[in-house]
């Protein structure tokens, strides 16, 4: 059962994808805030942090001009957001609470765009899946690569990428059974549950932090770059762990510099 005709999900999209571009735009610039930028730095933020996700969607997809170009709103809404986070300060936690809904809000918003956006490009669901995904998490990422910060989507942090992954599996599946407005709002509720999960009570992944391979080999070496630089560092038994049998040292062969002979003093007689 679908509520919307055609016309009306072309225009619920659009405000969504409008909604998330100005939410994005004021968390870069709260982000530029923290870091004491200018007015320009803002700006800069906030533009990477609002579209960037959605031109790379629509590079992407080949669907004609990014959307962000073709459209006159875009611009305007982004420079609006990072405007709104250089004039408004927020206290920590006021900021901490509305921080979490509005990340989870454009990550839903920004997952059933992108899904839209790629059905109506004429692909198939997995690469909806992809274009969700990509749409919800890639100005983020673009931004933090451009603050030279790890980007959140690589982990280390609540659910994020996996939220979007979900969202857009969602919005999939309710296109495939002729409900897509019903998706919406299901993959919208689904991303705020999700993130205030993560959030809240620690929700996410697990790493591989923790597990080293068990070798001797690697284990030598892991002590040698404890105590000093790496290979040419480590202790002779990992280093002749790693010559062949039999084979003299010489060319294509490891050694460290103590295997080299002590060249004679010109200078001396």
């Amino acid at each position: 059962m679908n509520l919307l005709t055609v016309d009306g999900l072309a225009s619920v999209t659009n405000v969504l994808d409008l909604a998330g571009v100005f939410a994005s735009a004021l968390l870069g610039g709260s982000i530029a805030r923290t870091m004491d930028f200018d007015l320009f730095g803002f700006l800069v933020v906030g533009f990477v942090s609002g579209l960037g996700g959605g031109l790379l969607r629509d590079v992407l997809l080949q669907n004609g001009p990014p959307v962000a170009l073709t459209d006159p709103l875009y611009l305007p809404v982004a420079v609006a957001g990072a405007l709104v986070a250089f004039f408004v300060s927020f206290s920590e936690r006021t900021w901490d609470r509305l921080f979490t809904v509005l990340d989870a809000a454009v990550i839903g918003f920004w997952a059933v765009v992108g899904v839209q956006r790629t059905f109506d490009a004429g692909l198939e669901w997995p690469a909806a899946v992809i274009m969700g995904t990509v749409t919800a998490v890639g100005g983020g990422a673009m931004r933090d690569m451009l603050l030279r910060r790890v980007p959140a989507v690589f982990g280390g942090n609540a659910l994020y990428a996996t939220v979007a992954v979900a969202a857009s599996l969602v919005m999939v599946v309710a296109s495939w059974l002729g409900s897509p407005s019903i998706g919406i709002l299901v993959a919208i509720l689904l991303s705020l549950l999700l993130r205030w999960g993560a959030v809240r009570r620690g929700w996410g992944l697990p790493n591989g932090r923790n597990w080293q391979p068990q070798s001797r080999l690697a284990s030598l070496l892991r002590r040698g770059r404890g105590r000093g630089r790496g290979l040419r560092l480590a202790r002779p038994d990992a280093v002749r762990l790693l010559r062949r049998p039999g084979r003299r040292a010489g060319a294509g062969s490891v050694h460290t510099d103590a295997d080299a002979p002590i060249p004679a003093d010109p200078d001396q007689d």
